[in-house]
């Protein structure tokens, strides 16, 4: 074990470079045969994401763990990496069934005494801990999660390793401008090695049940905290039939779109609700009891959405609603999604254009996963910074209301999420919208009261302001500030363009003394033109690069 841990350091900094490299290449035009097209960009990004994310398999646990928490980072990774990475599922073998049986006995001690038909073939292996099915002396059954031998010590050693290549990706003038990436790496350093203690797990597991003690139609496993430990959770055994098992369902007599509609309403209650949600629904994490009840399984990657956060969703759900963009990127630049001093104007017509493709009817069926590209490809490389639970969210409902699909082709979360909003409007996400069922009513009308007396108000104080700006005029105190983005970005390039055309002109005038010196009797002396004009040489070429990134700005869409 010893030996291939000397030469990991070694290959996860040739996978860095290469990586740098690969995108440094991605990057110049001239390496397109044919010249550089969108469509060629994009498919040599996809391209390039999934050899990383296949470098991550290789890699193992940590990596496989990393690029989940890092394709909750759309503001730091391109788009295409990002849907890569968020669909990084383990494929990992099993480990033997002796060492099992060695880590029960070394982290339960005498309680192993209580599990018996330990079952040697597991359920099911991935990169943490593989699952196997046993049953209690008392008659319970359960399923034992066990975590791989030596994890710990990997993770540790290649989050030392990560930290390190961040702390140099930090420092390169384009690829550390405006992005913490030491930052995000003790931050995943933190999630991941809490990540391996099965106790939160464990916590998180019986705090979503408790959500829904009273809902029969949704099945969480319960905890035996007795046989759960730091590298060991034990759960209730629950079977159900694979969500995606559209034929099997239909067998049992489960009609599919009733699970499917169950699954968006016990989702929608975990966000507006509840606040604490199962941040992982793919397919492999769901299943269906034989009386139709949604069960969910793996409660390692739970999300939680703040009381502020809620707030401030509630806001932004109720100007969505109204389909309102200014009061919507006001809302998100309140919440510190987009950062203060931005021209706001792309902002708002992208915003605009998203509510109206996803609030008209009738409903797209994947409308979620297009806001989500929508969203990714707004916010990377710009000074826009997503929470990542809000991320985690967007996720969450994007992967849900593709199992939807599955079961139901007509399934549209948008469709059947008005009455699980209004809460979220009204009461603006902090908790239930009151107690009776004219609750929710009642806090609409007094929000429009309030606007209706805040608009009054508004227009009585018209006519005095109109009155304080005039006699500013006439006193000559009223100054007016314009803002003209083009304009700014053309003198900029007008500015660079002279500076251009004088630096060329320097060098071919220090050229032709170099031809007239090379040709005199003291030739030698040619060396003085050649040195004075390598420092002007580098500053032409700074002046052409910054030249081409100002053309490429100025073709991005919504730029202008």
């Amino acid at each position: 074990m010893r030996r291939p841990l000397i030469w990991r350091p070694l290959r996860i900094w040739w996978l860095a470079f290469g990586l740098a490299l690969g995108l440094w290449w991605d990057g110049q035009p001239w390496s397109y045969p044919g010249g550089v097209t969108p469509e060629l960009r994009a498919r040599r990004a996809r391209s390039r994401a999934r050899w990383l994310t296949e470098q991550f398999l290789q890699l193992g646990s940590a990596f496989i763990k990393l690029g989940q928490l890092l394709s909750a980072r759309p503001d730091v990774l391109p788009a295409e990496l990002v849907e890569e990475l968020a669909q990084l599922q383990d494929r990992v073998p099993a480990f033997s069934f002796e060492v099992v049986q060695a880590l029960l006995e070394q982290e339960l001690g005498e309680r192993c005494a209580e599990i018996i038909d330990l079952e040697p073939v597991p359920l099911g292996s991935a990169s943490l801990a593989q699952v196997h099915r046993a049953s209690l002396r008392s008659g319970r059954q359960v399923v034992l999660k066990v975590q791989r031998p030596g994890l710990e010590r990997l993770f540790r050693l290649d989050l030392e390793v990560l930290q390190q290549v961040a702390a140099v990706v930090q420092r390169h003038p384009r690829w550390g401008q405006g992005r913490d990436w030491v930052g995000i790496a003790k931050e995943c350093r933190r999630v991941l090695l809490r990540e391996l203690d099965f106790r939160l797990e464990a916590e998180h597991a019986a705090r979503f049940r408790q959500q829904f003690l009273d809902d029969p139609g949704i099945r969480i496993p319960a905890v035996v905290w007795e046989l759960s430990a730091r590298r060991v959770l034990c759960l209730d055994y629950v079977p159900g039939i694979k969500i995606t098992d559209r034929q099997a369902l239909l067998d049992a007599g489960i009609e599919p779109a009733a699970v499917a509609e169950k699954g968006a309403a016990s989702y929608l209650q975990q966000l507006v609700r509840f606040g604490f949600f199962h941040a992982d629904p793919h397919p492999g994490n769901l299943a269906v009891g034989s009386d139709g009840a949604l069960i969910y399984y793996d409660f390692g990657m739970m999300g939680q959405l703040s009381g502020r956060l809620r707030s401030r969703l509630g806001r932004m759900v109720r100007a969505a609603a109204g389909r309102d963009a200014a009061l919507l990127v006001q809302e998100l630049q309140g919440a510190g999604v987009i950062a203060a001093g931005i021209d706001l104007g792309p902002v708002r017509r992208l915003v605009r254009v998203m509510l109206n493709e996803a609030l008209t009817p009738p409903f797209s069926a994947n409308v979620i996963n297009k806001l989500s590209g929508d969203l990714y490809a707004l916010v990377y490389g710009q000074p826009f910074r997503l929470p990542p639970e809000l991320i985690f969210v967007m996720r969450a409902l994007s992967t849900f209301e593709g199992v939807g699909r599955t079961l139901d082709p007509g399934f549209s979360l948008v469709a059947i999420a008005r009455p699980y909003l209004l809460p979220l409007m009204t009461a603006s996400g902090g908790g239930p919208a009151g107690s009776g069922p004219n609750a929710g009513a009642n806090e609409l009308f007094n929000e429009i009261t309030r606007q209706a007396a805040e608009v009054g108000s508004r227009a009585l104080g018209i006519p005095r302001r109109l009155d304080e700006s005039l006699a500013r005029i006439e006193q000559g105190d009223l100054q007016v500030q314009i803002r003209a983005g083009e304009t700014d970005r053309l003198l900029r390039r007008l500015a660079l363009a002279q500076q251009s055309a004088g630096q060329s002109m320097l060098l071919a005038g220090l050229a032709v003394a170099a031809a007239l010196l090379a040709a005199s009797s003291r030739p030698a002396l040619v060396a003085i033109p050649v040195v004075a004009g390598l420092p002007i040489s580098w500053g032409w070429l700074k002046l052409q690069a910054r030249l081409r990134r100002d053309s490429r700005i100025d073709q991005l869409p919504g730029v202008g």
